[in-house]
């Protein structure tokens, strides 16, 4: 037999725990052999503990190791680097937990944070350069650290309290209208912020096609003329001291 069937028999083994994939190793049993398979297992949960502390508390530890351990049967590590591993855990919560979508949001919200403080870097435009700019024209550039998904629940009050050690933590709750989350990296850190249903409108047609008219014409649309150019003036200049745009092209 190969070494590489040996290695390939092994790895399968230690995935997933299949006394079949023992087969390649033949009818001697190995002293100790479990040993990897319980290192492996351990490492990995603890690895999704460091990802995503806030929901750890959140759910306690027996539920975090039940979605956890799901989480490894069902997706093993593929990257060069555990620092990706976890990427996909919100698809394991949303099958462990399908009634809670305020774990889901919980999970994308540290995934995020974390994504975004690891971001390419891009300086913020400054308001001087907005002189020479033909807004008929304009496309937005945003920050390569920003990341974006559909607000259904209260997930980020939680996620505040949680990691300000607030005295009450609230409890999850549907949002009477849909908004979004948005998270950026600032700096040196990291930023979350819910927006309403006309903000994120507006920032969706940013980082998509990026027009800046075509973002004011979709706030005229929902807020009507004088409201929703204002908006539009109010949201650039929000941005750019958030530091979320990062350039302009004509």
């Amino acid at each position: 037999m190969k070494l590489a069937q040996w290695q390939e028999g092994f790895r399968d083994w230690l995935t997933t725990g299949s006394a079949d994939s023992t087969d390649v190793f033949g009818d001697r049993a190995w002293p100790g052999l479990t040993v990897y398979q319980n290192n492996y297992r351990t490492q990995l949960v603890t690895c999704l503990e460091v990802s995503y502390p806030q929901l750890l508390r959140r759910i306690g530890e027996g539920n975090f190791r039940n979605a956890a351990m799901a989480h490894i049967d069902a997706h093993p590590p593929r990257g060069w680097t555990l620092d990706t591993y976890g990427a996909d855990f919100v698809d394991t919560l949303v099958a462990v937990f399908p009634r809670n979508p305020d774990l889901h949001e919980l999970a994308w919200i540290e995934w995020s944070l974390s994504e975004a403080f690891v971001a390419p870097d891009a300086s913020p435009l400054a308001r001087e350069a907005l002189w020479s700019v033909n807004w008929d024209e304009a496309r937005l550039r945003l920050t390569p650290s920003l990341r974006h998904r559909v607000a259904t629940t209260n997930a980020d009050d939680v996620w505040s309290a949680l990691q300000n050690d607030a005295d009450s933590v609230p409890d999850g709750e549907m949002l009477d209208v849909a908004g979004a989350l948005v998270v950026w990296r600032q700096g040196f850190h990291s930023r979350l912020r819910r927006l309403d249903a006309d903000d994120d409108a507006a920032l969706r047609l940013a980082i998509g096609e990026g027009h800046f008219a075509a973002m004011c014409d979709t706030l005229v649309m929902r807020l009507g003329e004088e409201a929703g150019v204002a908006r539009a003036g109010a949201l650039l200049a929000d941005w750019l001291d958030a530091g979320i745009v990062v350039g302009v092209d004509n």
